[in-house]
């Protein structure tokens, strides 16, 4: 019985990478991210804030835990990329395909309620 099929998923779970996204750290940063979609989350936010470089590997992870979260109707973001990452992400037109967001404030699904301190 898959966790969806017993009635529980993640809503939301945000990694942090502080590393290089890059062929030399790609199993274990794969990993993290086989770990991350086995709790089947409905939106994974990726904070890049701390990342220094991305190289085509990178992005091809990207790319596979993207369209791995899409068969669960599931959505990866990517937030705070510095502007090198933010043009090799435009280079590639990888921000045409997921969401890039440049605010240090957790991104919440579409569907969840706004803070209850928000203004309607």
């Amino acid at each position: 019985m898959s966790e969806q099929q017993a009635g529980w998923s993640v809503p939301l779970i945000e990694v942090a990478l502080t590393t290089e996204l890059d062929r030399a750290g790609l199993s274990v940063t794969g990993l993290v991210f086989d770990r991350v979609l086995a709790l089947s989350p409905g939106h994974v936010v990726v904070d890049l804030a701390d990342c220094r470089h991305v190289d085509a590997a990178g992005i091809g992870l990207l790319l596979e835990v993207h369209r791995r979260l899409a068969r669960r109707q599931a959505v990866l973001s990517l937030r705070d990329p510095s502007p090198r990452i933010r043009k090799i992400l435009q280079t590639a037109r990888l921000d045409q395909v997921l969401s890039v967001t440049e605010t240090a404030q957790p991104v919440r699904p579409a569907d969840a309620p706004p803070p209850a301190d928000t203004p309607p």
